[in-house]
């Protein structure tokens, strides 16, 4: 495990790992992105140093190499990416959510799912097999990169200035409270999924009755109705003409009665 002596301000480790491990993380979860970064806050927790600024600079260069390297991935070698991440039910259902929160919600998403447990790997490979914008995929995941970088990094040091006398106790301590804010994340996200399935139900009764059409227009439902009744005043018509004795002749009113009359007149 890494030692925290050895991430400091004056030790190359520290920016090596601050720009390695969170760029392949997305494809190796064993390695510890979020866990790394907070761990370098608590180890500079006490300095006022410059260079805690290039530290950062350097999680957020590896955060956002790691996402389009992901984007990379799923663009070129879409197959592959196929059978390694979604080939489970488990990886179709979350490739599933991923082209669903895409769909509505866009860069946005790209944003929060840095906060997400296994949403980043979904949702930047998805990016890549779905052929998603390349512009707006690297400005998002530049911001994401960036607010999360900024994120980790100040809850060790919240965590490493807390328990100056023990930076473990600092790190326990700051590690717990980025769990908990992820869970609280993915709670609100459930809830609101679940509210917007129940909503639409609801909103598509009050809108028309059972078995009933909806208009495309305000018109056309008394224009249906017109129609209908002209429909109906044709069909008695040819009724009654059908029921006429064979012998009768047709009135002048009706369709050849003007024509009839005059051709027995001519025959006197």
């Amino acid at each position: 495990m890494i030692t925290l002596d050895i991430l400091q301000l004056a030790s190359p480790h520290s920016y090596l790992i601050a720009l390695v491990v969170p760029a392949l993380d997305a494809i190796l979860p064993l390695l510890p992105s979020e866990t790394t970064v907070i761990a370098l806050g608590v180890a500079t927790a006490g300095s006022a140093d410059p260079r805690i600024g290039l530290l950062v600079g350097c999680a957020a260069a590896g955060a956002f190499l790691g996402d389009n390297l992901c984007y990379v991935l799923g663009r070129r070698f879409g197959p592959v990416v196929q059978r390694r991440f979604f080939a489970t039910p488990k990886g179709r259902k979350a490739r599933s959510w991923a082209e669903r929160s895409l769909a509505r919600f866009g860069m946005q998403l790209i944003v929060v799912c840095r906060f997400i447990p296994g949403g980043r790997t979904a949702v930047t490979l998805t990016c890549g097999l779905t052929g998603y914008p390349r512009r707006r995929f690297i400005a998002a995941t530049a911001v994401a990169s960036v607010i999360w970088a900024l994120y980790a990094f100040f809850i060790g040091r919240i965590g490493g200035q807390a328990f100056t006398d023990n930076l473990w106790a600092g790190l326990i301590a700051a590690f717990g409270a980025s769990i908990a804010i992820s869970a609280v994340i993915e709670v609100v996200r459930r809830l609101r999924a679940r509210s917007r399935q129940r909503a639409r139900p609801a909103g598509r009764r009050s809108r028309r009755h059972a078995g009933q059409v909806e208009p495309d227009h305000a018109g056309e439902d008394q224009g249906d109705r017109d129609e209908l009744h002209g429909r109906g005043r044709v069909a008695e018509e040819d009724h009654a003409n059908r029921r006429r004795p064979r012998g009768a002749e047709p009135g002048p009113d009706r369709v050849g009665g003007p024509d009839r009359q005059f051709a027995q007149r001519e025959g006197q």
